[in-house]
């Protein structure tokens, strides 16, 4: 089938969904909307044209696209109203891909198009008290028993896991290997006996992230994703969507054809008075913004084609991070005093910046890998990288 033209796009996704005006309202991104209504109703109107996750093949919910068509939808999608899809944006964005790089058939069968319909939720058990920036060393572990695996441990900053049918879960399956060695791959069912949620208060009033405990779970070994010992490559292909932001669309403030301004834009207007530095300071972050976005495009464009994680998501992440700081605090110093009330203009969103910097890996994490792998510096030593885990952890636990 031959690729659309853009006014056959427009029209097509005139059909399902509704378009955006000057007035329309979006979700700020990071402010991070709980509404599971309005995305599912998004998803399920969607993913019979595949028009969410473009790339994806069409029997998992998306329609084959190319690198240029998938742009092309996208760009066409900001025309209208598309709700923000943060509960869901894991499953689309992160383990869609995972799954399409390294999960077998009937793993894609299964759980694909679940997810493009926003049937299914998943959340990534990844980080650990222990385990933060240093993912290598994450020490739930998982011990084979015939066709099962026993998991035990815990996990923490895990996003989505209050909704999540499902996790993609790092599990330690060989403590005598090196620690980048001796992982693998899970999905669990969350509603597995043993898998206990406690939600984490943070100082944004946000409720999102949870701690997860694992007490003896069994999983299925058809659950696994990718060869055993293989969990840190797949993680790292996770881990490289989401700082691309590749595959998911959702909320967020473009400039829709038809809205004279962005909506962050207009926010900022309606609260005081512009002067000309603040017109300058806008005008600046508008910028960067756009070119954040294109630069997400491409990186998200180049692991899909590759189909191995490079470099560019970190270069794209950093933008990113960069960008949404950037909003939040001309949001907050036009709002003035009001702004840091729970109640107040850009409270949200200046509460949640810093955290930006953290998930998804560190911006040292980020820069670390633009250096090593794009400026070809010389990396950090890392005296236990060939050592067994179970020994570089004695005198440590």
């Amino acid at each position: 089938m031959g690729e659309l033209s853009e006014e056959q796009i427009r029209s097509e996704l005139g059909e399902v969904l509704e378009r955006r005006n000057s007035g329309t309202r979006l979700t700020t991104m990071g402010a991070g909307s709980d509404d599971l209504d309005e995305g599912r109703k998004y998803l399920a109107s969607t993913v019979a044209g595949g028009w969410h996750v473009p790339t994806w093949p069409r029997p998992h919910g998306g329609r084959d696209a190319s690198s240029s068509q998938n742009a092309l939808i996208g760009r066409v999608l900001r025309e209208f109203i598309v709700p923000d899809l943060y509960p869901f944006a894991i499953g689309l964005g992160m383990v869609g891909p995972a799954l399409l790089a390294h999960g077998t058939d009937e793993q894609q069968k299964e759980w694909l198009r679940p997810i493009a319909a926003g049937t299914s939720i998943w959340c990534q058990m990844f980080s650990e008290p222990e385990a933060g920036s240093d993912l290598a060393n994450v020490a739930l572990k998982a011990e084979k028993d015939g066709e099962e695996w026993f998991i035990e441990g815990q996990k923490t900053w895990t996003s989505r896991a209050m909704w999540a049918d499902w996790a993609i879960c790092l599990a330690r399956t060989d403590p005598r290997q090196p620690k980048h060695k001796g992982l693998t791959m899970f999905a669990i069912p969350m509603d597995s006996p043993g898998v206990e949620v406690r939600p984490l208060m943070q100082m944004n009033r946000d409720a999102h992230f949870s701690e997860v405990f694992i007490a003896n779970a069994r999983i299925r070994d058809k659950w696994r994703i990718g060869e055993v010992g293989e969990g840190w490559r797949v993680a790292m292909t996770v881990l490289a969507h989401e700082r691309a932001g590749g595959g998911s669309r959702g909320g967020g403030d473009g400039n829709a054809r038809g809205a004279q301004l962005p909506s962050w834009i207009a926010d900022i207007q309606s609260l005081s008075d512009l002067n000309p530095l603040q017109q300058d300071q806008i005008g600046s972050m508008y910028s960067h913004d756009t070119v954040s976005r294109w630069t997400t495009q491409r990186a998200a464009d180049e692991t899909r084609v590759s189909g191995a994680p490079g470099p560019a998501g970190s270069g794209a992440k950093l933008r990113t991070v960069k960008s949404y700081k950037g909003r939040a605090h001309l949001a907050n110093l036009s709002a003035g005093a009001y702004g840091m009330l729970e109640s107040g203009h850009g409270y949200i969103e200046t509460m949640t910046a810093p955290s930006m910097s953290i998930r998804g890996g560190t911006d040292e994490i980020q820069r670390n890998i633009l250096g090593e792998r794009v400026l070809g510096l010389p990396g950090e030593p890392r005296l236990d990288r060939e050592a067994p885990w179970n020994e570089s952890r004695k005198g440590l636990l």
